[in-house]
């Protein structure tokens, strides 16, 4: 996985190489909302980068009213961290980065790598399962290789 990695970076800074560092940061950043998209699309088909599915959201306890009707139903995990306000984008020159920051990265990470954390404010510690948000799947880098040709072409 590695190797492939290093392999499509060196053949991408042959590339790049050539061009100005505006246009470098342009192809960057255009290459890096693709990226950003496939990632957003497969967190909703909830998802982990091997295909894998997420392991399912602990139940909770439904909310009924009158004649037993469910008042409030659960909400898509991960629905609003997918979004392009949480799920950022840094472009460079150099390199391009698609993640998450500031408060979010810490609700990721806890989900990432199935970490412990409170669920509510004074709640109860929870073990997390481990639900992989962010990776390089095969389709990704096959992704990034076309989106990289089809952006050095427009220019």
């Amino acid at each position: 996985m590695s190797d492939d990695l290093h392999a499509l970076e060196a053949w991408t800074c042959a590339l790049l190489a050539k061009l100005q560092p505006a246009q470098r940061r342009a192809i960057n950043h255009k290459v890096a909302i693709d990226l950003r998209r496939s990632q957003a699309q497969r967190i909703k088909a909830q998802q982990g980068p091997n295909g894998a599915a997420y392991p399912a959201r602990k139940r909770r306890k439904e909310f009924k009213g009158k004649n037993g009707r469910i008042k409030r139903q659960q909400a898509a995990m991960f629905a609003k961290i997918r979004t392009a306000k949480h799920l950022k984008v840094k472009a460079t020159g150099d390199q391009i980065e698609v993640g998450f920051f500031g408060w979010v990265a810490r609700v990721a990470r806890v989900h990432q790598f199935g970490q412990q954390d409170r669920m509510s404010k004074k709640g109860h510690l929870y073990k997390y399962p481990e639900r992989p948000l962010l990776g390089l799947s095969e389709q990704d880098r096959a992704l990034l290789r076309e989106s990289l040709l089809q952006h050095l072409e427009s220019i």
